[in-house]
């Protein structure tokens, strides 16, 4: 061969994997190869063909992929976009070809095609002609079977429409569960028909802006149908014991002793449910029946963080349920008050989700077995529930305060002190919550968005952008390591994109943070 074919070659094999390497897809892909020089130019007729026409991914597809193009779906695999099914592929993960012939994708489910998608759009972002697709092949597959946004609409109201943007963010990431906070002390936000005062007076119980408000459950069903159609599941949480106090005010019989229940502008209180009275427990089964009937998700979140024990430790009751059943302590009785939810919902053929609050103690009982143990507090107790969890042969799900509550801004503000901020750096080099996603007991990943201190509709953007990008490649990205700032390079070229779809950011690093910048 002659020397001036192999420079020319090396430089061909250069430049694509320069533009492999430039490439800036979020969360990144597992594998990428670019086959050849060339575009394959999207026709203005696109023949198409799926083993279905009317999965939600193909509405997506010609929504965002084939705009202004004429679609049609024929019976064989002589198209130009074939969808194909293989079931050796893993779940959610996909195969993507581009090439003269034109775009392929194998999968072996709906969402894996969905993610392909979704890659697709990204990668139209980085061609001069967004009617042309570069030669490629990928490989991806997600490290977490559940990759998890947790929004917090129990302290703060948000409206539909702020709901559906984040489904949208979270689609765009691949994130694939919805964590829905939907009770609080501060706020009592799903309609219960059986009880109606609850929602209808339990939500007027705080008096801050965007505080005041309730989803019906119409409404939920639409937000559910709409998380669905992007392979996102919605988990719903229902706290109890404790962060009741909404719920306890409109209904103070079920406290331990049937007092007025004051409000907290912030944090939490001593007024919880009582565990000693059967008419509460009751109550709360009440409740589940039609949270089950609402949700079709097989994990139902009953928090059980934070739930001061001063009024069980005096309460008659709660005392009398502790000696009947040979408990040891107030903490013992919130175990037992678990256990009993959780096998209600057993009985669904439903499981519990716990915060880790619930394994924090050595007591005289276990945790049920279709409990699932939600780590979050790293910065009390380090890796002691991880371990705990794992040790009992309990699922758990990992999303610590150190660095997955995104409502931590960069630098301090009202009761965020400097011990509790952290930039995108932090978590790229220190998120305990990487843990090996092998292990079949490690369920998934997920960060959360609490509306502590009034974080307000307009706030929440700065807050989850850009941190959450690094978030959604731990819980997605499964290829080679990784560096810092190919990462942010990734970001900063597709801020523009995310800008443009409606999304704002805030300071990615504490370096970054202006001179007396407001959070708020």
């Amino acid at each position: 061969m002659k020397r001036t074919s192999i420079y020319f070659l090396l430089s061909l094999l250069t430049c694509w994997f320069l533009y492999a390497q430039e490439v800036s897809i979020i969360p990144s892909v597992s594998e990428l190869k670019i086959t050849s020089k060339g575009y394959w130019k999207i026709p203005s007729k696109v023949r198409v063909f799926a083993s279905s026409e009317s999965e939600n991914y193909l509405s997506f597809f010609e929504r965002e992929i084939m705009i202004n193009k004429k679609i049609k779906y024929v019976k064989n695999e002589e198209a130009s976009v074939v969808f194909k099914k293989n079931p050796q592929i893993p779940q959610e993960a996909y195969v993507l070809s581009i090439s003269r012939k034109g775009l392929q994708i194998n999968a072996s489910t709906d969402a894996g095609f969905f993610y392909a998608l979704q890659t697709l759009v990204q990668l139209k972002t980085f061609t001069k002609n967004s009617n042309a697709l570069p030669y490629c092949e990928i490989y991806d597959q997600p490290a977490y079977r559940w990759r998890t946004f947790m929004l917090d609409s129990g302290r703060q109201y948000q409206n539909i429409a702020t709901i559906k943007k984040y489904l949208d963010m979270m689609a765009m990431l691949k994130m694939n569960v919805f964590h829905w906070h939907l009770t609080e002390g501060l706020g009592w936000r799903i309609e219960i028909k059986k009880y109606p005062s609850l929602a209808i007076e339990g939500s007027k119980v705080a008096n801050g802006p965007e505080q005041q408000g309730y989803y019906t459950q119409e409404e939920i069903k639409e937000i559910i149908e709409y998380a669905s159609q992007r392979y996102i599941t919605v988990v719903p949480e229902i706290d109890m014991p404790g962060h009741a106090e909404a719920a306890l005010s409109v209904f103070p019989e079920y406290t331990c002793f049937n007092k007025p229940v004051t409000i907290p502008e912030v944090g939490f209180t001593p007024q919880i449910f009582c565990a000693g009275k059967p008419e509460t427990i009751n109550f709360l089964k009440d409740i589940l029946d039609e949270v089950c009937e609402l949700f079709p998700s097989e994990y139902i979140h009953l928090g059980g963080d934070e739930a001061l024990k001063d009024n069980w430790d005096q309460c008659p009751d709660c005392q009398h349920v502790i000696h009947k059943q040979g408990l040891k302590d107030s903490h013992d009785l919130q175990i037992w008050f678990s256990n009993e939810m959780a096998a209600y919902l057993k009985t669904k053929g439903r499981k519990a989700i716990f915060w880790d609050d619930v394994i924090a103690k050595e007591g005289n009982i276990e945790i049920a077995e279709n409990a699932v143990i939600h780590w979050w507090q790293y910065r009390g107790r380090k890796d002691q529930p991880l371990k705990k969890a794992l040790s009992s042969g309990r699922e758990i799900l990992c999303g610590t305060n150190n660095y997955n509550y995104l409502n931590f801004p960069l630098t301090p503000w009202k009761g965020y002190k400097e011990n509790r901020t952290f930039d995108m750096q932090d978590v790229f080099n220190h998120n305990p919550s990487r843990v090996d996603p092998s292990n079949p007991l490690v369920l998934g990943m997920s960060c959360s968005l609490w509306t502590d201190y009034v974080v307000q509709e307009y706030m929440i953007d700065r807050r989850l952008f850009p941190r959450i990008f690094i978030i959604a490649n731990q819980m997605w990205y499964t290829g080679n390591e990784q560096s810092f700032e190919m990462m942010k390079n990734k970001i900063e070229k597709l801020k523009p994109w995310f800008e443009n779809k409606g999304y704002e950011f805030g300071p990615g690093l504490k370096s970054e943070v202006p001179e007396g910048y407001k959070w708020d």
